[in-house]
């Protein structure tokens, strides 16, 4: 299904894009634009000097002298913001004012209100405006989604979900965004449980009504920051608007776990397992036993759309943030949106659901996270 868009299609075949940031995921959406055969037109970071080792590293046209600069540069379709997280409101908005279409790197915000502030600019402005929740383009991640809307499964009974990492596990690992002032309030739920989060929501069809949150701070000082209180641990039980009752469990301190993204959804029927790091299967099971439906021929048109090579070839994280942002340029070009293109009112949601595990973790206590989104989200 396409969503048409209001945004002003580009008259050129060849979208130019720029990146605001010089880090790894900088270089990852550079690999996606390109893929989907955009030309990297420039780059901009917070210093001069710095843009044009990034330039030079992506092999991007031009280094700007600031973010301004690429602004004013009308010849730019596309901004790509992978900035630290306390600068994509500034930047984001900035795009958007100037004409652009912009992919953000989430949290969109810190904060609640600079999220929907996002989300309520991005419907005013007409242009393409897309957060990369890139799991949700996986193809057994869509099958496992065609299972649920076309009644498989049954009713949904119970989901479970875990993230786990293991780059921050020692006292002497450490990173911007470990720091508040940097990285938010939350950052191991903000970073990786919104993934988590965001995917289950999406393949379940349904939304967390309810939760009640525990985080710790495994280190509260590292080599280079201390007295941190961004969070190293989460765990969640929650309950959906249909009813089913869930569990999440993330961390980035879970020595050995590199990018462990997994969840099952059991339901009347059927119950559903994907695990990121074996992309190409979705363990389905029945009351006759498990069986691991492959990517192949005989999956829905819906993950078939993203199946690019033949079974066996396996596809992981770069094929699906390349499909992620090749579908996010499809917008910007015809104006229609791919089914299940993430927007920034998805980047919206998840800025709600970060906020409500701190206030349950805060209070102690259950908090409600439906009324809050329910009109931007429907």
């Amino acid at each position: 299904m396409m969503i048409r868009m209001t945004t002003e299609v580009p008259q050129r075949s060849e979208l130019r894009v720029a990146l605001i940031g010089g880090g790894f995921m900088s270089t990852v959406h550079a690999r996606a634009a390109r893929a989907a055969g955009a030309r990297i037109a420039g780059v901009a970071t917070r210093t001069a000097e710095g843009a044009e080792r990034t330039r030079a590293r992506l092999e991007a046209d031009r280094a700007y002298s600031s973010v301004e600069a690429m602004l004013r540069d009308e010849t730019i379709d596309v901004v790509h913001v992978c900035s630290p997280n306390n600068t994509h409101r500034e930047y984001a908005l900035a795009a958007m004012r100037a004409g652009k279409s912009v992919i953000c790197e989430k949290p969109l915000d810190t904060s609640v209100a600079g999220a929907s502030e996002l989300a309520d600019a991005a419907l005013a402005s007409g242009v393409v405006a897309s957060v990369p929740f890139v799991y949700r383009f996986h193809p057994m991640v869509r099958e496992a989604r065609s299972r649920v809307r076309r009644g498989l499964t049954g009713r949904l009974f119970s989901i479970s979900g875990v993230y786990l990492q293991d780059w921050l596990s020692q006292i002497d690992d450490d990173d911007w965004r470990v720091s508040a002032g940097n990285g938010g309030p939350s950052r191991a739920f903000a970073d990786i449980g919104s993934h988590l989060v965001d995917v289950i929501e999406f393949v379940s069809d349904d939304r967390i009504a309810r939760l009640v949150a525990r985080t710790r701070t495994v280190h509260a000082d590292r080599s280079r920051n201390k007295d941190i209180t961004t969070e190293d641990v989460v765990t969640v039980v929650f309950e959906t608007a249909a009813g089913a009752l869930g569990t999440l469990h993330v961390s980035q301190v879970s020595a050995g776990h590199k990018n462990h993204l997994q969840f099952e959804i059991d339901a009347e029927r059927e119950s559903l397992i994907f695990d990121q790091e074996n992309p190409d299967a979705l363990r389905v099971g029945t009351k006759a036993g498990f069986l691991n439906a492959q990517r192949s021929d005989q999956i829905s048109p819906e993950a078939a759309r993203y199946s690019l090579v033949p079974a066996g070839h396996p596809q992981g994280y770069q094929d699906a943030f390349n499909a992620f942002i090749a579908d996010t340029y499809t917008a910007v070009r015809t104006g229609e949106t791919p089914d299940g293109l993430p927007t920034f009112a998805d980047g919206h949601r998840a800025a709600l659901i970060t906020d409500a595990v701190l206030r349950s973790q805060r209070s102690r206590a259950w908090v409600e996270t439906v009324a809050q989104s329910a009109a931007r989200v429907a």
